[in-house]
């Protein structure tokens, strides 16, 4: 250690070789040659939006916020992540989408400030599923108030620890990736088609172009009581989250999204891998994807 130390700062040597700066070709070489290795569980995630090919107006809205807070006394990993698509052929849409991911998000960050940023001691005093609830509810409030006649989707994954909590309505989607390639959706579309595909009146095929698959029967914004799926679920070991509109899920396969997610070199660009995929499939609607993955 000594010897190393006075290479760095003592007086240089005659017989020294000189230095230059690594190559791209040996760093990349470097850190092919290491496993990689986190001592600190962190969250990584990307995101994309698209108005798509066919509509001139994007009503999907999301927010992605990924933060850790470490020290000797404790670790946070936390993330936060929303995607809203306004109902199209409602007025405001658009507005439907922005307010509910502002209104849940805000909420949710009012909640937990003073645990992130306070001192050390500073407890959540509600469950989680209690503020998330709390959150849908004050964004049904100002929908419904400042954009009458509108609604939205909305899904949202709280990321604590290794826990995930989820808020859902609508059709919009989260799913589970494992690393061997297996997708796993954990939200249930409150579709007309879908409930008829669950009651075993139509195939999946015959759901997949049925001409109502887009048509609502729970929406942000819509009706007098929202009831909202709200459900904790394990962040899957060594695989992702998936936050998408149908406007993604709705024209590319399981196996291509796979292929965009694992082929990427990081989820920013797999983002918008995905992305190019639903317009080069025709993009029919507004697409946006959020990505999340834990290393450590």
């Amino acid at each position: 250690m000594k010897n190393f130390f006075r290479k760095l700062f003592g007086r240089p040597q005659k017989d020294e070789s000189a230095t230059a700066p690594l190559t791209p070709e040996q760093i990349q070489s470097i850190v092919s040659e290491q496993s990689p290795h986190f001592d600190l569980p962190q969250l990584v995630a990307g995101s994309g939006l698209s108005v798509g090919k066919q509509r001139e107006l994007n009503e999907d809205s999301l927010l992605a916020l990924t933060t850790t807070i470490a020290s000797n006394a404790m670790n946070i990993p936390f993330g936060l992540y929303i995607i809203a698509d306004g109902m199209g052929g409602h007025q405001y849409g658009e507005i439907a989408s922005n307010a509910a991911v502002r209104v849940l998000g805000g909420y949710v960050l009012r909640k937990f400030h003073p645990y992130l940023f306070g001192l050390p001691a500073s407890q959540i005093d509600d469950p989680l599923q209690d503020i998330m609830r709390a959150g849908i509810d004050e964004a049904q409030r100002y929908v419904q108030r400042e954009a009458p006649g509108s609604g939205t989707t909305l899904t949202a994954a709280l990321v604590l620890g290794r826990q995930v909590t989820v808020a859902h309505v609508g059709d919009s989607r989260l799913y589970v990736i494992y690393p061997d390639g297996r997708m796993e959706v954990v939200t249930r579309d409150h579709s007309l088609v879908h409930r008829l595909e669950e009651l075993g009146q139509l195939t999946p095929e015959e759901a997949a172009i049925h001409p109502q698959r887009n048509v609502l029967y729970r929406a942000l914004g819509q009706g007098d009581v929202l009831e909202a799926d709200i459900f904790t679920i394990p962040f899957p070991q060594g695989g992702y989250l998936m936050l998408c509109s149908d406007g993604l899920w709705g024209v590319i396969s399981e196996q291509d999204i796979h292929r965009a997610i694992t082929e990427a070199p990081d989820l920013t660009r797999a983002c918008q891998n995905l992305i190019a995929a639903a317009n080069a499939a025709g993009g029919p609607d507004n697409i946006s994807v959020i990505l999340v993955q834990m290393v450590g």
